[in-house]
């Protein structure tokens, strides 16, 4: 499973993404894709799962395997219709594509020395705004596609033209700024889409990035409260997950033995560090489960879909 790191500038995604993966990258201000030096970060993690280790315990096998996820952070997006650069976001865009799921990090915490690039903090708008700019993406792919479609016409080139009605039907909704999401699509419209990755029907996970000072607090849940109701009623196939963390916090206690991160949680009133969180969050929003293989030799956790018939679950085996 790999995720895709995002969000707006300054939203604190390194931050989010050392707390995830243990690393402790810098977490200055990133470089544009414009201005280069900027480089993904990549980091694989092990999905925690308490009944892999109950297994090796029972069967204490040579080798342990667990399930991973793989994260990536890059450079984040920029709102366009706040002057921001349209080919940064589409470079943006063309990396997060292949991924199976994306984490929107979204700024909660107050900080006078780190600029908002929107002027003010306010996670109900920066949602709006990032789910704008997904929607802007789509838009500028299909009209390009739908444009190569033309010109082959006009040059009397042959080529499949049977996804130009399903592209109209996407660009009639994305001009009217509806998320792709939102539009009702028959089983085989939606196979034709499934070669295109569009932006707007990803899975989308939304970390609302709160300081130390509001952990726990009313105010913060009431905030993950209206931004699930922005997606509420629309007839979304699939309502991006809402999850509070303190991404400063999270990544201290990252950095720390087992024992000292337990303490430091349990004093702070969390439940789980962040990692198990988002782990157990994504493979609720993609629909996934493990299943184990066990013996001597090793103990293996497997990740497929949810209703997997056991000979498919099997065939994954056999044919890794």
């Amino acid at each position: 499973m790999k995720l895709a790191i995002t969000g707006f500038s300054n939203s604190g995604k390194t931050t989010v993404f050392n707390a995830l993966t243990g690393l402790d990258l810098s977490v200055t201000t990133y470089p544009t894709l414009i201005s280069g030096g900027a480089e993904k970060h990549i980091g694989v993690v092990k999905v925690p799962d308490s009944r892999i280790d109950k297994l090796s315990s029972i069967y204490q096998p040579k080798k342990i395997t667990y399930a991973t996820v793989e994260y990536v952070d890059y450079v984040g997006v920029t709102s366009t219709a706040s002057g921001g650069d349209i080919s940064q976001n589409t470079a943006v865009f063309e990396l997060i594509k292949d991924s199976d799921a994306i984490v929107n990090v979204v700024r909660a915490f107050e900080d006078e020395a780190v600029l908002h690039p929107l002027g003010s903090t306010d996670p109900v708008r920066d949602v709006r705004s990032f789910e704008t700019e997904l929607i802007f993406g789509d838009l500028e792919f299909v009209e390009k596609r739908l444009e190569r479609m033309d010109l082959a016409s006009k040059k009397g080139k042959k080529h499949d033209v049977s996804s130009r009605p399903v592209l109209f039907k996407c660009r009639e909704a994305l001009e009217k700024e509806i998320s792709l999401r939102n539009v009702s699509f028959t089983d085989e419209e939606k196979r034709i889409m499934s070669a295109y990755q569009f932006l707007s029907t990803m899975p989308e996970i939304i970390v609302l990035n709160i300081g130390e000072e509001d952990i726990n607090a009313d105010k913060v849940k009431k905030l993950r409260a209206d931004i699930t109701d922005l997606f509420m009623g629309k007839g979304l196939d699939s309502i991006p997950s809402v999850i509070l963390l303190c991404g400063k916090i999270e990544m201290e206690i990252a950095q720390l033995p087992g024992d000292e991160a337990k303490a430091f949680l349990d004093d702070l009133g969390i439940d789980e560090p962040a990692m198990n969180r988002l782990c157990r969050v994504s493979y609720d929003s993609l629909g996934l489960m493990s299943f184990f293989t066990v013996g001597s030799d090793e103990v293996k956790a497997w990740t497929i879909k949810k209703g997997t018939e056991a000979l498919y679950a099997a065939g994954k085996i056999h044919s890794d």
